[in-house]
């Protein structure tokens, strides 16, 4: 009588869950009470749902209007640890927004406008491994915001616009491994500002706008093995300024380095590789012996001249066994040559004569400091005769200051009122390699306004009004390599205007009123290798349009307007390497569409654009060359064949309206052969809806689901002969009644339900 008792409980119990369980599930809202996961994506939701069910542990609410999160915002879901957060509008973060998160281990928070970080904003969050913000508009970083994260191992503030670290930023963090501030505009660092970061290993610091190495800071950051200080406008590296103990790999490289002492890295004694690729660098002496572990010194990309003055570097390169990576510049008998193939008997000075000429052509002037308190500088400025760079920033200057330093490298005048530069505005500075001009309300550029300066490789003219650009406005740029002209009001692309630029690599306009490309608007770029148009209005590109740009490796497409992938516009863009064509309004894409690209497209953006049809043979060519394929936040039921994507390592196919039925079974195929976490779920049929393609079995019943016995290497297996029986009883079945036949394939079910793995054994039972 007990147990009949306990047993009626129980089944009380059972139907009570059943009867509250569908109540839980937010309206709008995806919920799998097995894995515990709720999914709220692009749901225009503008606050948290509070009848999410409490025994919730993943919550994804990508895509909505959240805009602000007040405190304690997830209360009703203590047992989260999970949460997605991107694109959801957010642009702050109250003071204990996430308390009552104490079991929460992931949460990415990328692609909002949250522009400052307040203390105690991740109060509560004490045992978070991994906290993504990147891509939102944060410029501060209030002292505290970070103190509650004792068990975070990952930060990830990349494309923010962060300027100043102050000190003790980051105090807090006692467990951090990698701490990620590439892509902001960071230019100083305070002493403390990586105070008590005792195990940090990994620091990236790339693409920010830093102009020396800041010493004293690293020295703070004892258990640092890798450091990223790449695409800064560093233009030299002086004696004992990297002073790291455990450091092992130090990257410098597309920076503006004409000078690297020979000292340089003495005190880092551990160091094996060293990347200073694509500097300017001519020469460069043997390292100290401070650094016996050093294996590899990367000199690629650097106008190295290969002469006398390099015969000390080769000797001292074979003698410690240390690899060099790069090419001579010249004489002319010795250009492109390897560095590692050149011999110390091969680099010599043909005549006294010879030597002075290479010394007053070939070679960098020698490096001259002027005394102390006695360099030049204008008025309301400041000017550092050790690093030779000045600075006039937020002076309210209305024009360009005269009277600099003849050997200043660095000239910040930003956030000035300039409004026009006009010609010869920067005289007898020669030595300029980087300029910033950002947010200076300058509306027009005289043709020849930086003449003279000769030397600049960065021209910053972002942020500004200008509308147009005549065709000689960057006369006497002959080195010009990077130049910003993101942010500014052009509705039609300056064509014409970089004629005058041989040397450009990278050119950036993205958030401009840009509608159209013509053919011919990269005439005089043909090096051209980035170009960035994110966020304009393009709505067409005409054939050929990127044909004078035969070395363009990255172009950036994205948030435009284009209905269609512009395939004719690459007929000889050979070298394409990233393309992204994400938030276009592009429903449909046609066969070989990527086909000019495919040898070297390695990286290829098509998510949220909407897209409902893709040809079946829209990816012809690419094949294992392509390594990421984004195709979420579209209104995909299909795919087509990826099987020729043999070298893929990144795939995405998220919030797509996957249509699970037979005509999808290639693709099942392909996700369980590959060895790839690959996000993909039903869209449809509606009992099917949100579940993982991979883990759903409405594919066992379409025609060639499984492989013929003869063609599958397994097949010798018990369990895989089994699994295909009933395909080989299948002639015997024509013979039977409907209902015999039914009743035999019924049991052949039986039969592979039996024989699924032990895990699910466990959950059956």
């Amino acid at each position: 009588m007990l147990l009949l008792h306990t047993w009626v409980i129980i089944l009380l119990l059972l139907l009570g869950i059943r009867n509250v369980e569908p109540g839980k599930c937010p309206k709008f809202c995806t919920c799998d009470s097995i894995q515990l996961t709720v999914a709220c994506i692009s749901k225009n939701l503008t606050e948290i749902p509070s009848t999410i069910d409490e025994i919730t542990v993943k919550l994804d609410l990508r895509g909505n209007t959240i805009q602000e999160l007040p405190t304690r915002a997830f209360t009703h879901t203590p047992y989260l640890t999970h949460l997605s957060l991107q694109r959801t509008g957010i642009h702050k973060v109250r003071e204990g927004a996430f308390r009552g998160l104490g079991r929460l281990v992931f949460l990415n928070m990328a692609n909002n406008d949250i522009d400052i970080l307040y203390q105690e904003s991740f109060d509560g969050l004490s045992s978070l491994k991994q906290l993504l913000i990147d891509n939102n508009k944060i410029e501060e970083i209030q002292p505290g915001a970070f103190s509650q994260l004792g068990s975070l191992n990952l930060l990830s503030l990349t494309h923010n616009q962060l300027v100043y670290i102050p000190n003790m930023a980051f105090q807090g963090l006692q467990n951090i491994n990698w701490l990620r501030l590439s892509h902001n505009a960071l230019n100083y660092l305070d002493t403390e500002a990586f105070a008590g970061l005792f195990t940090l290993t990994r620091l990236s610091l790339d693409n920010n706008e830093l102009q020396f190495f800041p010493t004293e800071t690293m020295t703070r950051l004892p258990g640092v093995t890798r450091l990223d200080l790449s695409y800064n406008p560093m233009t030299y590296i002086g004696e004992e300024t990297v002073s790291m103990a455990k450091l092992t790999h130090l990257f410098l490289n597309h920076n503006s380095l004409q000078d690297f002492s020979s000292t340089a890295v003495v005190l880092s004694p551990k160091l094996t590789h060293l990347d200073l690729s694509h500097n300017q660098l001519r020469l460069l002496q043997p390292l100290a012996s401070g650094s016996p572990t050093l294996t590899r010194l990367n000199l690629k990309g650097n106008p190295i001249y290969c002469s006398c003055y390099l015969r000390p570097l080769r000797e001292w390169a074979i003698q410690e066994r240390v690899r060099l990576g790069g090419t001579c510049r010249g004489p002319p008998h010795l250009s492109d040559e390897s560095l590692e193939s050149v011999q110390p008997f091969d680099l010599r000075c043909q005549s006294q004569e010879a030597m002075l000429k290479a010394e007053r052509e070939e070679l960098p002037p020698p490096m001259t400091t002027p005394p102390p308190n006695k360099v030049k500088c204008p008025d309301n400025c400041v000017c550092e005769a050790e690093n030779h760079h000045s600075s006039c920033e937020k002076q309210g200057h209305t024009k360009v200051p005269r009277g600099f330093s003849p050997d200043t490298r660095l000239l910040d005048l930003r956030d000035n009122h300039f409004h026009y530069i006009p010609k010869n505005s920067f005289p007898g500075m020669p030595e300029v390699i980087s300029l910033h001009l950002q947010r200076c309300k300058i509306h027009d550029v005289e043709s020849g306004a930086y003449s003279g300066m000769k030397a600049l490789v960065y021209l910053y003219l972002s942020e500004n009004d200008l509308t147009s650009l005549s065709p000689d406005v960057f006369k006497g740029l002959p080195q010009l390599t990077y130049l910003h002209l993101e942010k500014n009001r052009f509705t039609q692309f300056p064509k014409g205007a970089f004629k005058l630029l041989p040397g450009l690599l990278n050119l950036h306009l993205e958030n401009n009123a840009i509608t159209k490309l013509e053919a011919g608007v990269l005439s005089g770029a043909e090096k051209l290798r980035g170009l960035f148009l994110t966020r304009n209005s393009i709505t067409s590109i005409a054939p050929k349009t990127f044909d004078t740009a035969p070395d363009l490796e990255t172009l950036h497409l994205d948030h435009n307007k284009l209905k269609g992938v512009p395939s004719n516009a690459f007929s000889k863009t050979s070298s394409l390497v990233n393309l992204r064509l994400s938030y276009n309004a592009i429903r449909w894409i046609g066969a070989e569409a990527f086909r000019s690209v495919a040898s070297s497209l390695k990286h290829l953006y098509l998510d949220n654009m909407s897209l409902e049809k893709m040809s079946n043979d829209s990816l012809a060519g690419l094949g294992s060359g392509l390594q990421s394929l984004l195709l979420e936040g579209n209104k995909l039921e299909e795919v087509p064949d990826l099987s020729p994507l043999t070298g893929i390592e990144v795939i995405n196919l998220a919030e797509n309206p996957l249509l699970c039925d037979c005509p999808l079974l290639p693709l099942r195929k392909w996700i369980e052969k590959v060895n790839l976490k690959v996000r993909a779920t039903c869209g449809n049929p509606p009992e099917l809806k949100g579940q993982n393609v991979k883990d759903i079995h409405v594919f066992k019943s379409c025609p060639g689901y499984g492989p013929p016995p003869a063609q599958s290497p397994k097949i010798s297996k018990a369990s895989k002969t089994t699994k295909y029986k009933p395909v080989i009883s299948a002639p015997k079945l024509i013979k039977t009644s409907k209902s015999q036949s039914k009743s035999k394939l019924q049991k052949s079910a039986n039969k592979k339900s039996i024989q699924k793995p032990s895990a699910n054994k466990q959950k059956t039972v």
